[in-house]
């Protein structure tokens, strides 16, 4: 949870925060605290691009623990879902004041206004995460994978759509394979954070699968791994791994200084799934992550493979 939103979803040190160059900082410190793979790619970025990626992720995560925090007082009864939904419409307000040229004394909301004025950055984008985000409010299970795939579009693949912004392309083309990425990732965070879901008492992985392997709710939510589990999580990974190999497509499309970093993070974290099978495919007890070491150590390859290609 990030503490500085815990009291009007406003940072408490707002008021020292008064310089875009602090905006900015704030932002990055964000990023480089909760997202390891993603801070790590941006390094390869050009400093020009490193800040609003910082600001959009920054968005992102504080929307996120937001509701995260709602979340626990919802069920502690402190809160209702109405005033939830209030506290994200405060932020949808304060976006599209944002779009409209006012920005309050917030780091988040200086460092967006600073980025629109040099990236176009469809406001539709940021308000589809918050919706997305919402639906995690009042979670029902995704029946289908067309479910599923709407909820992994609005809190992933619309972060590929406003970051597309900032790398740059040559043909819009990018921009689907910018959606299929997103997709591939955020199945990927599915896949890793299935024990973590089911001690809150959800499932995300669509439960015509669950059918379709004869693995029921019951001994998911009891953490069982047999045959049909792991045939259920052998078809989820090959899942998320044609969504990585159809969006490898667009990496050629983007400006060449926008590839490595793309391409990196893209391995880094379809690797987790690699991680997963190594333990084997124990997702309940065993967290799968990529140590520093090893995502460091696929820069030569990554480096190589972008040249090849440019």
């Amino acid at each position: 949870m990030n503490d500085s939103y815990n009291k009007k979803n406003a940072a408490p040190e707002t008021e020292k925060l008064i310089t875009l160059e602090n905006a900015y900082a704030y932002c990055r410190q964000i990023s480089r605290h909760h997202a390891k793979t993603f801070y790590l790619a941006s390094m390869f970025l050009s400093k020009k691009q490193q800040k609003p990626i910082f600001a959009i992720y920054a968005l992102l995560r504080t929307v996120d623990d937001i509701v995260d925090m709602a979340e626990d007082k919802l069920k502690d009864g402190q809160i209702t879902s109405d005033e939830i939904s209030r506290m994200l419409d405060g932020w949808k307000s304060r976006l599209q004041a944002c779009y409209n040229g006012h920005v309050d004394n917030d780091p988040i909301m200086m460092a967006w206004h600073d980025t629109l004025k040099s990236f176009s950055i469809p406001i539709e984008l940021p308000l589809d995460l918050m919706d997305g985000v919402a639906m995690d409010i009042e979670f029902k299970p995704f029946e289908t994978f067309d479910e599923l795939y709407v909820y992994c579009y609005k809190v992933a693949a619309v972060v590929g759509l406003m970051t597309s912004e900032i790398f740059g392309y040559s043909n819009k083309q990018a921009l689907e394979h910018a959606i299929e990425l997103g997709i591939a990732m955020q199945l990927t965070n599915i896949l890793r954070d299935i024990g973590e879901d089911v001690d809150r008492g959800r499932i995300y992985l669509p439960l015509e699968d669950l059918r379709r392997f004869n693995y029921s709710k019951e001994e998911f939510m009891q953490k069982k791994i047999n045959p049909n589990f792991i045939h259920l999580m052998k078809f989820q990974i090959e899942r998320a791994r044609s969504y990585y190999s159809s969006s490898e497509k667009g990496i050629p499309m983007l400006e060449r200084q926008s590839r490595f970093a793309v391409c990196i993070s893209s391995i880094n974290y379809g690797n987790i799934l690699s991680a997963i099978e190594k333990n084997n495919y124990d997702v309940f007890s065993k967290r799968a992550y990529r140590s520093f070491y090893q995502k460091i150590s696929t820069i030569p390859s990554v480096w190589l493979k972008t040249r090849l290609g440019s």
